[in-house]
């Protein structure tokens, strides 16, 4: 789980400060105006490195503790995460899909 949980943070990050929207789906950023791009990356960035922390956090947690606690690291990260790509989906794209 935390080297996924790394990797995540790193295409998170390029997503957010790179600006790479070419590693999200295109069909995700169909409706995208030049103009919203920035701020769109930003958004979607930001929720995948969240989720990706909560990955790497549930991996350290239950390496360290033998227990099944850091799930909630996990649990937290995957909807929190979800819920910053829904609202900048529907917010830049007009839409989920």
């Amino acid at each position: 789980m935390g080297l996924i949980g790394l990797l995540m943070c790193y295409l998170g990050w390029l997503i957010w400060k790179k600006e790479r929207i070419n590693l999200i789906h295109s069909h995700h950023y169909a409706r995208v105006s030049e103009a919203d791009k920035k701020p769109y990356t930003e958004k979607m960035g930001k929720a995948l490195l969240i989720m990706g922390i909560g990955c790497f956090l549930t991996g350290m947690a239950d390496f360290i503790t033998r227990t099944h606690f850091g799930w909630i690291f996990f649990g937290l990260g995957f909807i929190i995460g979800a819920v910053l790509f829904v609202k900048a989906q529907h917010k830049y794209n007009g839409g989920i899909f």
